[in-house]
């Protein structure tokens, strides 16, 4: 009876994992294939799990995320882009494309996030940015904007590369919680998402130059959308300096989230990066779930100088009641172990004239020193300065009751 107890048990375990929903502890560093790794909420953007995450390094052919969202921006799907000899010349992983051949862009942007195409890359990105250090401005540009300081685009295809500025050596390198960063962005946040999320998701497509001389299959090499149930997009990365690279999506029970892995690994290894990618989902789904932190906090009434006093006196002191500027609700996917932090900063008083909704505080919700919200504390009413009128009838009811 024991032996088909613990039977049992062993197979439990195995279909549990098999199907993603085996206990996760936080993964060690050590039990990680990828020399940087992150695992984002995609909702908030924060980093529940991270190894070396600041770490630059040079992060191969995900920077065609970049690429691609770039493109859905700039461009239009029907566009005719015109292959230039520098296009035609890229090393593969290449399309074959030759100098002077016409494509249409939508059919490029597969070949880009399919395939991963280093000649429809770079002839993207001169037809977006005329030049590929034109669009690479537009790639830093957008980093910048998104906050991911410690990335340098200079090839929109992710080859290796270097340029010198002002005396100082770039390499073409991101950051995991940066690169997570972008993926966040192109998933959710730009207004080509759902173009970006049906590109990177089609399993395999056909098309034919312009002229329709030329025809060409395509299929998508991501092996991640069939390995876990939610798996919602991504991109594989490999060169002889980066190693094996890749940031992916997974949404599963009202949650998403992002890993980005980079340096996991060198041939002959180029299955390490989907035994992390299970390791970090599979942490982030058994340990972190959506909890309502939202906490009524009871607020003073606030002192207000050179008011009208509300029952009329004079000399009486007065005060405004306040309110929280805020849904009355705040869901956060937290960690079983994790507290919230709540803090409320008022100003000491307040002088008239002001208007009811004025803002003179705020409370701020943190987790680990992170600012996760952050509502203004304002007034209920308005309030104005006695003016003379009022003076005369203060005397008025004083003297002539």
């Amino acid at each position: 009876m024991k032996k088909w107890i613990t039977a049992l048990l062993v197979m439990t375990l195995l279909v549990q994992c098999v199907t993603g929903v085996c206990l996760a502890d936080e993964p060690k560093e050590s039990e990680l294939y990828a020399r940087s790794a992150v695992l984002m909420d995609a909702d908030s953007g924060r980093v529940l799990y991270e190894k070396n995450g600041y770490q630059q390094m040079p992060m191969a052919s995900t920077t065609k995320i970049m690429t691609c969202i770039l493109a859905l921006e700039y461009g239009n799907l029907s566009d005719v882009v015109t292959a230039s000899a520098n296009a035609a010349a890229q090393p593969k992983v290449h399309l074959g494309m030759r100098s002077g051949q016409q494509y249409k862009l939508e059919d490029l942007l597969y070949s880009l996030m399919l395939e991963s195409h280093n000649d429809s890359a770079v002839a993207i990105a001169e037809h977006i940015g005329g030049s590929v250090e034109g669009f690479a401005e537009l790639m830093n540009q957008k980093a910048r904007d998104l906050g991911c300081m410690d990335t340098c685009f200079i090839t929109p295809n992710g080859l290796d590369a270097t340029k010198t500025v002002n005396g100082e050596t770039q390499v073409h390198s991101t950051t995991a919680r940066d690169l997570a960063r972008i993926m966040k962005y192109c998933i959710s946040e730009s207004e080509k998402s759902a173009e970006f999320l049906t590109i990177t998701r089609t399993v395999d497509r056909s098309f034919s130059s312009v002229d329709g001389k030329s025809t060409y299959s395509v299929n998508n090499h991501n092996a991640f959308l069939n390995m876990m149930d939610g798996a919602l997009s991504g991109k594989t990365g490999f060169t002889a300096n980066a190693g094996y690279c890749y940031v992916g999506a997974l949404t599963r029970d009202g949650k998403t989230y992002i890993a980005a892995l980079l340096a996991c690994g060198w041939p002959n290894n180029k299955t390490y990066k989907w035994s992390d990618m299970r390791k970090l989902m599979n942490y982030g789904l058994v340990n972190f779930t959506y909890q309502d932190i939202w906490q009524d906090i009871e607020l003073p009434r606030l002192t207000v100088k050179n008011a009208i006093p509300e029952n009329g006196q004079l000399y009486a002191d007065t005060s405004v009641e306040l309110t929280i500027d805020g849904e009355a609700s705040l869901k956060v996917l937290m960690g079983k172990e994790e507290k919230v932090e709540v803090s409320l900063s008022l100003l000491p008083e307040l002088s008239a004239p002001f208007e009811a909704g004025s803002q003179v505080g705020r409370v701020v919700y943190r987790l680990h020193g992170e600012v996760l919200k952050s509502y203004p504390v304002v007034t209920k009413q308005g309030m104005q300065v006695p003016d003379f009128a009022w003076y005369l009838r203060w005397v008025r009811d004083i003297f002539l009751p």
